[in-house]
């Protein structure tokens, strides 16, 4: 199956990583959206996401493999991969971006955000919620 997924993640303290070519980034505590899409296997994508110890090859590796990261929720769709810009652009109205992340190979300020604030939060979850058919909790 090919789509697009979020992975809410809870980032437990501030940390300063090293992602990839894009440098050191700052993340505050808090609640954070990723959105990204897999043109095959999409389930297998999310599983490896899901996994520790893994050759980091996406600014969510990164992310993922620090001990204050924690995954809390997987959304995930079929869909084509236009979706996940789409998705980004509207969780772009309701979060705060990480400039840069997850979007080397498309115009999007990031496919990263910050949820944290209740308003974002609340209108985030809705947001996906109804915009996606399948949730996994983890």
């Amino acid at each position: 199956m090919k789509g697009v997924y979020v992975i809410v993640v809870l980032v437990r303290r501030n940390v300063r990583l090293k992602i990839g070519a894009l440098g050191s980034v700052n993340f505050e505590k808090g609640l954070y959206a990723y959105v990204g899409s897999a043109q095959s296997s999409l389930e297998k994508r999310v599983q490896r996401h899901l996994r520790k110890g893994k050759k980091k090859f996406w600014h969510i590796d990164y992310l993922l493999d620090n001990d204050a990261v924690k995954v809390v929720k997987v959304f995930y769709k079929e869909a084509e991969r236009s979706e996940e810009c789409r998705i980004a652009g509207k969780l772009g109205e309701r979060g705060v971006a990480v400039k840069n992340f997850g979007c080397s190979d498309c115009s999007c300020v990031s496919h990263l955000f910050m949820l944290s604030d209740s308003n974002h939060l609340r209108s985030s979850m809705a947001f996906l919620a109804a915009n996606f058919i399948r949730a996994v909790h983890v």
